[in-house]
């Protein structure tokens, strides 16, 4: 049986980081698919929620294979409203690959690494050393991890036509890597634009989003700095996906959903690799527009509703069962009932 410190930020055994990583990995993917199937998000935009979600399972792979048989450091993984990594991991990721090069040099040669292994294996019967198998994690990771498919800190998506029957002509999206929560972010905004095509200052257009909405912060505020930064994009909806948290037992918070899980599992009615995930999406409206300054420099704003949010949980059958005998004042309020995925099952 695994034992996890439920106060410990570090994993510090292969035990946990197999166990970990298959559980962020798995539930990740159970996600996805149900996203699509419950049609939570349009065609496109679901579409490019798989695209930033493969950014992220592609990083937690590489700090898989990075830290698998490193016996000097440990991978930090935020226990509070998360257990996502730390952002801090994803950009010692990037770092790392930056100098990939000056690390591959340092490196034992690979045909030399596998006569060693052959050697130990085939004419000595021992097992491989950590030591080695450190090496030889290093090389994958330096040979295999490419930089640009690094979930960093802010990702940003490309100017496209907004699906036919939108509100507005565009749309454009971007995820970041909120700091204080250590989740990802998924957002999309539709709007229309004061000329012929909004690629010509589609530099302006990204820059403005990394420096404004880089960041959870309140939606209102968000996108009147989108408005009042970019005089000819008019947005009329913003969408904002908050990922999680992911509830199981590596958590550490004051989320009831979370404390459910752990009571449940500590009482042995779950199973250790039981799980939830919360999911939220806040929207943000345009219902009209007012315009704002001197005769000669007038600016087009728009006026916003109230934000809506939409509250999901998903969870296997099991799981479902115990949060509504123990939280049902959260399952009550969702957009939709509890949205069942599979279990995880570990050997």
């Amino acid at each position: 049986m695994i034992v996890t410190p439920l106060d410990s930020a570090i994993l510090d055994s292969k035990e946990q980081y197999v166990f970990y990583h298959r559980m962020i990995d798995f539930s990740l993917k159970e996600l996805i698919v149900a996203v699509q199937q419950k049609q939570i998000l349009n065609q496109q935009e679901v579409l490019l929620f798989k695209q930033y979600s493969d950014l992220l399972l592609y990083s937690i792979e590489a700090m898989r294979v990075k830290y698998m048989y490193d016996d000097e450091e440990n991978m930090k993984v935020d226990l509070t409203d998360s257990s996502f990594p730390n952002y801090l991991e994803f950009r010692y990721l990037f770092n790392d690959l930056a100098l990939r090069e000056d690390y591959l040099g340092k490196l034992t040669d690979i045909d030399t690494l596998k006569d060693e292994f052959l050697d130990t294996l085939m004419r000595k019967k021992e097992p491989i050393a950590k030591r080695k198998l450190f090496q030889a994690a290093s090389i994958v990771y330096y040979t295999s991890a490419k930089k640009e498919y690094i979930f960093n800190r802010f990702v940003q998506g490309k100017i496209i036509a907004a699906p036919e029957g939108s509100v507005a002509e565009y749309l454009v999206s971007w995820s970041f890597y909120d700091v204080s929560h250590n989740r990802p972010f998924i957002c999309y905004m539709y709007f229309d634009y004061d000329g012929k095509d909004p690629l010509k200052e589609r530099n302006e257009i990204y820059s403005a989003l990394k420096s404004i909405a880089d960041r959870e912060m309140s939606l209102d505020t968000m996108a009147y700095g989108i408005d009042k930064r970019l005089p000819k994009v008019f947005p009329k909806l913003i969408k904002r996906v908050d990922l999680g948290p992911i509830h199981n037992i590596f958590a550490k918070d004051e989320n009831k959903v979370t404390h459910a899980i752990l009571q449940s599992i500590a009482n042995k009615e779950i199973p250790l690799e039981s799980y939830a995930i919360s999911f939220k999406i806040d929207e943000l409206k345009s219902a009209s527009e007012f315009k704002e300054g001197s005769f000669f420099s007038k600016q087009t704003y728009q006026r916003w509703d109230a934000m809506y949010r939409q509250r999901y949980v998903f969870a296997p059958h099991r799981i479902i069962q115990m949060l509504y005998n123990k939280t049902p004042e959260i399952m009550n309020k969702l957009a939709m009932s509890p949205i069942q995925i599979s279990e995880l099952k570990m050997e």
